[in-house]
């Protein structure tokens, strides 16, 4: 998550949001415990965050409250932190949940890629993963996220037109019914899907391989189990979708 994308939802609301935005993102994301006016002044230009230079930060801060506290000087200039109730603020304004930091960057990376689908209905999946992620619903969002991605890929391949679709499900299916809309998906497996998607380049070998454990995780997710679903699988299968599908 960049500084770009993680400021990006904020960029136009009021000054005390965006200065404890970037307190929260250092110390989440970097480690940095606490940061000088000047510093966090510095990090929202290189945000390119509008109108930067009109920021009087220290002064911002000395106006945030119970948000922020001081925390001793850096060689002369006040370090400022977030205090608890600065963080909660932030992820209430940011809509990020209060849980692990792995699902709270996973909603971050979900909601900057929100803005940017064109598509209704694969935004309103993606939509609903960001909701089922911020209330610990971690097997919706699995399926929901998946849902968008597969939508994602049926329209790429019905972009390199409907013989070649239909010549590379045959392929691997005989018995695939005629795809000529993206509706007709609903008949073809997910698994036939991701390998004429291969054979029309729209994803590589090794693409649709990674593609291909998505879809077990999916399943396993779409289907009664005793499988425990972890916080780190989660991320590592945002991290895969997202970097196959939407980039």
């Amino acid at each position: 998550m960049t500084r770009v994308e993680f400021i990006a939802p904020i960029r136009d609301n009021r000054q005390r949001d965006k200065v404890l935005a970037v307190l929260y993102y250092e110390k989440r994301y970097s480690g940095m415990e606490a940061m000088t006016s000047e510093q966090i002044g510095r990090w929202l230009k290189d945000a390119r965050v509008p109108k930067t230079a009109s920021i009087n930060v220290a002064d911002v801060l000395t106006k945030s409250g119970h948000y922020v506290e001081t925390a001793g000087r850096q060689e002369g200039p006040r370090l400022w932190h977030l205090t608890d109730s600065g963080e909660q603020y932030v992820r209430k304004l940011l809509g990020l949940p209060e849980t692990e930091p792995e699902i709270e960057h996973d909603v971050s990376s979900l909601r900057m890629l929100l803005t940017k689908l064109p598509d209704e209905d694969v935004r309103s999946y993606i939509a609903e993963a960001i909701t089922c992620l911020q209330a610990g619903a971690l097997r919706a969002s699995v399926v929901f996220l998946w849902s968008g991605a597969i939508r994602t890929i049926q329209q790429e391949a019905l972009g390199h037109g409907v013989a070649p679709l239909n010549a590379a499900l045959v392929k691997h299916d005989p018995k695939a019914r005629t795809v000529a809309k993206v509706d007709d998906f609903a008949y073809i497996k997910d698994s036939i899907t991701l390998l004429a998607a291969q054979d029309l380049g729209v994803v590589d070998k090794t693409q649709r391989t990674i593609l291909g454990h998505g879809l077990d995780l999916r399943n396993s997710c779409g289907h009664p189990s005793k499988y425990t679903l972890g916080v780190k699988k989660v991320s590592s299968f945002v991290e895969d979708v997202v970097g196959i599908v939407f980039t």
